[in-house]
């Protein structure tokens, strides 16, 4: 078994997780059970697939053996030689669907997600584009039947958005969403332009797993709340209480505001909820730091975060600089339509990560990669 990597960790884990499993108090937490139950029958399901893939490797064996033998039938040569090409898909099927299921999980995946959606650099049209690209995440969540909580926001005198935040509930939403984050680049003839000369103007966005009070803990001590009257327009749109919040976390200067509900609770519950969630991407990008230096000293930076979309209205082109993919449907992609990039994306993931697992370049045969490999 040679082409496979070694099953005895993923034995071992099975094992480690049988053992918690009998334990009299496993469904004391009913999360952390469902968690373990899940990874147990991941991994149950890998162990019978390996072994599946053994069985048709010595089928493979059995088969050429006999197609050589001048001793055996001439009948039984053939139909030993025919059944090759089927047991030769099934191998490499069975081995892909392995490799798939070796590639360790990221534990964000599963997240619900915090979007913060800027206007960059093009001022109006900046955030106009904003505005559109909130719309179009707004309308993939709805068709991936995720729910969208709105954060907070800040509206430009055209309508746009200077910013946007929304908190995004579902079945593997950081998943599906966490490609996204970069520089979206916009190139298109605004609509004050009298001259009809195509501008170009940045939006960046950020896709922050939710983070939960055990993954981050917060000194109170360390916060300064203000509370003010939230603006908003006029009749009774105007809200008469102190119910806008901005928290100082004082350790690292970061500042969350959230002005978008009329209770002061709910917009504090939703400031701490946008600050645990960027302290933790914090720290996970101070890990990935440490390693970050010597990889750039060996390889170069290959820095992409610059522009890793460009948005093109008098070409209907969207071409995704990371991976090298050009779409000719850029309507349908502003409509929400975003599944032909992000399954791109998480094709170009998973090949990477086994290309790491097998030290040698991979290429994925078969179609979108589902949530359940």
């Amino acid at each position: 078994m040679d082409e496979l990597p070694d099953l005895a960790p993923f034995l071992r884990r099975l094992e480690e997780l049988g053992a918690h499993m009998a334990e009299p108090t496993f469904y004391a937490s009913q999360r952390r059970a469902a968690d373990v139950t899940r990874e147990h029958q991941k991994l149950t399901q890998l162990v019978s697939d390996y072994r599946d893939y053994e069985r048709v490797e010595r089928e493979i064996g059995d088969a050429q053996a006999f197609g050589r033998d001048a001793s055996t039938e001439a009948e039984l040569r053939e139909l030993a030689t025919a059944e090759l090409p089927e047991l030769e898909r099934r191998r490499a099927t069975l081995k892909e669907t392995v490799l798939l299921a070796m590639i360790p999980p990221d534990p964000t995946d599963s997240r619900n997600t915090v979007m913060e959606i800027r206007a960059g650099t093009g001022g109006d049209e900046a955030s106009l584009f904003a505005a559109e690209l909130f719309r179009a995440y707004s309308k993939y969540a709805d068709a991936q039947g995720w729910k969208i909580q709105p954060m907070s926001s800040s509206q430009s005198e055209r309508g746009g958005f200077k910013e946007v935040i929304f908190l995004i509930s579902g079945t593997d939403v950081c998943r599906q969403l966490k490609f996204e984050s970069g520089v979206h680049r916009v190139q298109r003839v605004p609509v004050t332009e009298a001259n009809g000369r195509i501008h170009t103007s940045t939006v960046t966005v950020a896709v922050l797993p939710e983070a939960e009070e055990v993954d981050v803990q917060i000194d109170p001590q360390e916060l300064e709340i203000t509370v003010t009257r939230a603006s908003g327009p006029g009749g009774q749109g105007v809200n008469t209480t102190d119910s806008a919040v901005q928290i100082l976390h004082r350790p690292t200067g970061l500042i969350v505001s959230c002005a978008d509900e009329r209770s002061q609770l709910k917009n504090k519950a939703r400031a701490m909820t946008v600050l645990r969630s960027r302290l933790l991407q914090r720290r996970e990008e101070e890990e990935r730091a440490k390693y970050a230096a010597t990889r750039r000293s060996q390889i170069g930076s290959g820095d992409r975060s610059e522009r890793i979309r460009t948005y093109s209205f008098p070409q209907n082109r969207v071409t995704d600089h990371r991976i090298g993919l050009t779409l000719y449907n850029l309507p349908q992609v502003m409509e929400g339509h975003l599944d032909a990039v992000i399954i791109a994306l998480q094709r170009a993931d998973y090949e990477e990560k086994l290309a790491a697992l097998t030290g040698h370049d991979f290429t994925l045969n078969r179609g979108p990669v589902s949530s359940e490999d």
